[in-house]
């Protein structure tokens, strides 16, 4: 009978081994829940030229909009987003877009610049979508998209900056401003049952965006 087996050797970790193996896995966790949320909410601006407001954005983001835009020589604001449902309380203002455009104005911002970019409905990759709208806008009204500054909410800034350069490609900058949340602390996201499930859905969703998303033509 021809053999069907046969012996090998292995190493295996002894207690210190298995010791030492614990405490860089113990660290290297740390580190990670340490230091995600400020990778996450990136802080890279470039002024001048487009500001984009993401339209589901809070009033508190929408009025460091507006500080933003008195400080520094834009265009104009642009705000995007998707429909909104019908039946709603603000359903009247048909888009986010729309409705943050009107809450801009309120908020004190000259109604002359302010521009709401509405995109269609869609049932994935939301802030693509409303990035491609954008440029669609800009290049249909001839307003120059060579730089691009967008101000996004914490954890979702660096998702939010990755896929506008993915949708404007690589003759446009496109800058990052973060603004805080305030439903957590951001230094101690993981003690908050809202700032665990903010962070751990963006690092998926940008891992998503990263390794798997493909524009679609």
């Amino acid at each position: 009978m021809p053999a069907l087996l046969r012996r090998r050797e292995c190493l295996v970790p002894t207690w210190r081994g298995w010791l030492v193996a614990g405490v860089m896995l113990a660290l290297a966790g740390f580190a990670f829940v340490r230091g995600i949320f400020p990778w996450l909410a990136v802080q890279d601006s470039i002024p001048g030229g487009v500001l984009v407001a993401e339209g589901w954005a809070p009033d508190y983001a929408l009025t460091r909009v507006i500080e933003e835009f008195r400080a520094q020589p834009y265009s104009g604001i642009y705000v995007t987003g998707i429909p909104m449902e019908k039946g709603g309380v603000l359903s009247e203002y048909g888009t986010f877009a729309e409705l943050s455009a009107a809450t801009l104005v309120r908020l004190g911002a000259d109604p002359q610049t302010v521009h709401a970019v509405s995109s269609p409905e869609v049932r994935k990759d939301r802030t693509y979508a409303t990035a491609v709208a954008l440029r669609e806008w800009l290049r249909v009204h001839q307003v120059p998209s060579d730089r691009v500054n967008v101000v996004s909410v914490g954890a979702h800034s660096r998702r939010t900056r990755l896929l506008f350069e993915k949708a404007f490609g690589p003759d446009t900058r496109v800058g990052i401003i973060a603004i805080p949340h305030r439903d957590f602390d951001s230094a101690q996201w993981w003690r908050s049952s809202q700032g665990f499930r903010i962070v751990t859905g963006e690092v998926i969703a940008y891992a998503y965006a990263r390794l798997l998303f493909r524009a679609e033509p």
